[in-house]
């Protein structure tokens, strides 16, 4: 159930009344680059191509979303688009552990992401500062996804963006009253509930506000274990004048099993339905037993009980907590008719644990269970957790001045995140599991191995002209200063306390747009990125050592990227409109996080600038409507990206010969077709995806085969026909429909130089998934 801690979330809307940013500019913006001169039909499409924009950008809306099976992550949406990859080994593309999205050469954590402008962090697992988009959100209430594939706005409010930005903008409250619910069931006891509520427009004042609430739960596609949600979601718009204040209040309760990390290796000798042995504590005690009593004959003993082989071939259970609270209220108004304000204020808050029932570790005498009674009989096994806080508070600001041809804007954005993190051990009994269930938080430990606290400070300030020097032609340019201050401070473990800074205070981008008709366009732009370090002891300089980082903090560089990019957006006779696109990427100072050992295990980190990627590339996508009812929408993407530098150790020393190899986690070929047929009551579409092989080592000698997988939604309309059916629509998804055997998360537990590493999750098989919806 949701908890009281949503009641106390409310505080974060009171806290941000003071506040006041861009996202309202940001959302009027995007609108107006997603309608201006294009033909009204457009509107209805669910992909947007960027016209206007000065960069190459493209849009999902709704309806987008709505073909994919009913709680799916927004971001499976956008895997249509140009340039995006996104992996994740269920069907929702929710499981926060497996899911991954790439745009061109640069993975989740080198992007931006934001909701109504609100950052979100870099949207990994474990953030530090921030969270991820199926958490901020009822994926219903998402009204429109702006993907920004080379480099976001200038007022973007990220600090990870090198390789482009994903926006999410929310959907507001109706002028009208209505109440939208919707269920869903199918494939292992999937079962999802939806229900939202628009009061229409008050009175003369015309305020208008919204409440939803989503529940989903679904057993693991394998194994055993449960993947669940709850979700409530509240919002606000109040007209004021020409402006509007607007605000919303989210809360989400996450809990989710988690599926075994697997090599290749056994992949091919356990095949992809082995999991996790959640089902049988007597046999994870005996492997833990097993092990302990020959670890160094781990894997070779041949003691384990066929088919395992080795201790980490599967482990008891997994699991990832998350409760979130996040909430913002911006003020958008026009002081005058050339200028335009706008402010928000955010705050968030989070608290999490990851945990793993570890054979590594057994439980010592005198541990205390979930219930505080001390165990009897300590078992051979501990759960070990990473913990997580999160509390953070920020404001974003912009002025916008009108001069003719001219429209200047100038803005901030300021955060300070507190983030604390700690690794625990808990108890467990031999005969049973110490009254730990792995969906709820653990309390009573035995054992704090380390904890810190992290400070984030952020500064972001731009300034931008858009100059329309004639009525074709339009230029775009400015910069951006960025400085972001992590310190830390030690709790418990190693003296990590200490302080590492990422400046530039000159970001610079210039673009071009050229309208050679109505119907087609030319674009251009270039932009420099920076990437702040993370504030985290799992990743980013604070995981090296202790000595390692003494020695780093002065002399690490943050990464940077350049992005030149071009291309032609069209539309002609006939239904036919899209765009293609070429770009030239520069990354430097990449970081390299060297694990000194299985993840799993949580040895720590070493980490280091080891040079350049280049990457280069080609983009295109196209939408027809070649009939009435009928419409078909294709993309490719083409991707050459490889490391620019070898390996080498600080006495030069060669570590890995990566100089030439292509980049970890990055298809080559990327290729969608979709066929959609629509005569406003039948409805349904048909979509094939291929991916190309992915490398999972840096020197290229292991690598995730390319694969092709099909998906089919078909539905119902009963509108005009009267009584309790009219307006009610059923929709079937049957997703992975050819049962395709393939490998779809690359670096679940991170890359190392060679083969071998357990980072692999296989793709969910076929599963099928029925819905119905209607709005009172």
């Amino acid at each position: 159930m949701i908890s009281n801690r949503f009641l106390s979330g409310a505080s974060l809307l009171t806290l941000a009344l003071f506040m006041v940013p861009g996202v309202a500019a940001a959302q009027d913006a995007a609108v107006a680059m997603a309608t201006a001169d294009t033909q009204v039909s457009e509107i209805d499409e669910i992909v947007v191509f960027g016209r206007g924009q000065t960069r190459q950008q493209a849009s999902v809306n709704a309806d987008a979303i709505a073909i994919e099976a009913p709680g799916s992550s927004p971001l499976k949406a956008i895997e249509r688009l140009p340039g995006v990859s996104f992996q994740s080994a269920d069907a929702f593309g929710a499981y926060e552990w497996s899911a991954r999205i790439t745009l061109r050469s640069f993975n989740q954590n080198q992007l931006g992401f934001t909701l109504d402008g609100v950052p979100l962090g870099d949207m990994s697992y474990g953030n530090h500062n921030g969270l991820h988009i199926s958490r901020a959100i009822i994926s219903e209430n998402v009204a429109r996804v702006d993907v920004a594939q080379g480099s976001g706005a200038l007022g973007t409010a990220s600090s990870s963006n090198l390789g482009g930005t994903v926006q999410f903008i929310s959907r507001a409250p109706t002028t009208d009253f209505g109440v939208d619910v919707s269920g869903a069931f199918g494939s292992d006891d999937t079962l999802r509930g939806f229900v939202r509520l628009d009061s229409g427009a008050l009175g003369s004042a015309g305020t208008r506000l919204s409440v939803s609430y989503a529940d989903q739960s679904a057993d693991k596609w394998k194994g055993v274990g449960e993947q669940k949600q709850q979700q409530i979601n509240a919002s606000f718009l109040q007209p004021l004048g020409a402006g509007e204040l607007r605000g919303f209040i989210n809360h989400s309760e996450r809990r989710e099993n988690d599926y075994q990390d697997m090599s290749l290796g056994m992949i091919d000798r356990l095949g992809r339905d082995w999991d996790n042995i959640s089902g049988d504590y007597a046999l994870a005690v005996r492997v833990a037993d097993i092990y302990q009593a020959n670890p160094a004959g781990d894997c070779t003993t041949n003691a384990y009980p066929s088919p395992i082989a080795c201790v980490d071939d599967a482990y008891y259970d997994a699991a990832g907590l998350r409760d979130d609270t996040i909430g913002a209220v911006t003020l958008d108004y026009p002081i005058t008719d050339m200028l335009r304000v706008s402010l928000t204020g955010y705050g968030h808050t989070n608290k999490g644990q990851g945990l793993w029932w570890t054979p590594y570790v057994p439980t010592p005498v005198g541990a205390k269970g979930q219930d505080g009674a001390t165990i009897a009989s300590p078992g051979p096994i501990a759960v070990r957790t990473t913990e997580y806080d999160i509390d953070r508070k920020g404001a974003i600001g912009s002025v916008t001045l009108d001069l003719a041809a001219h429209s200047i804007e100038a803005g901030f954005w300021v955060e300070d995140n507190d983030f604390n993190q700690a690794r625990r051990y808990y108890g467990l009994s031999r005969s049973g599991d110490g009254g730990r269930d792995s969906l709820e938080f653990q309390e009573n430990p035995f054992f704090t191995e380390w904890e810190y606290s992290y400070n984030t400070k952020t500064t972001n300030l731009y300034l931008q002209d858009t100059w329309s020097i004639t009525e074709a032609l339009t230029v775009n340019a400015g910069f951006k200063s960025l400085k972001v201050e992590n310190e830390a401070s030690t709790v418990v473990g190693a003296n990590k306390t200490g302080s590492i800074k990422a400046e530039d205070n000159f970001l610079p981008q210039v673009g071009v747009s050229y309208d050679l008709n109505a119907d087609h366009q030319l674009f251009a732009s270039y932009a420099e990125n920076m990437r702040a370090f993370e504030s985290s002891n799992t990743g980013g300089p604070f995981s090296a050592s202790a000595a390692g980082f003494s020695a780093l903090k002065n002399t690490l560089e943050p990464e940077s990227s350049r992005t030149i990019e071009a291309g032609w957006r069209f539309r002609f006779d006939g239904g036919l409109q899209g765009s293609v696109a070429a770009y030239d990427v520069e990354f430097e100072n990449r970081l390299l996080t060297v694990a000194l050992g299985a993840p799993i295990l949580g040895l720590g980190n070493g980490i280091q600038n080891v040079g350049a990627v280049k990457s280069r590339g080609f983009e295109a996508a196209a939408l027809w409507n070649f009939a009435s009812d009928w419409s078909a929408f294709g993309s490719y993407s083409y991707n050459d990206s490889t490391y620019q530098d070898d390996v080498r150790d600080g006495a030069g020393v060669l570590v890995a010969a990566t100089a030439g190899k292509r980049t970890v986690a990055t298809p080559e070929n990327l290729f969608r077709a979709e066929l959609s047929y629509d005569n406003g009551a039948v409805f349904g579409t048909l979509a094939a995806a291929y991916t190309g092989e992915r490398f999972s080592s840096y020197l290229n000698d292991e690598k995730a085969d390319a694969y092709t997988t099909v998906e089919l939604t078909a539905g119902y309309r009963f509108d005009g026909m009267g009584g309790w059916l009219d307006g009610t629509q059923v929709q079937v998804n049957v997703v992975n429909l050819m049962d395709e055997d393939y490998i779809s998360t690359v670096g679940s537990g991170g890359f190392q130089n060679s083969a071998g590493r357990q980072t692999f999750l296989p793709g969910a098989p076929r599963q099928v998934f029925a819905s119905i919806r209607r709005r009172f």
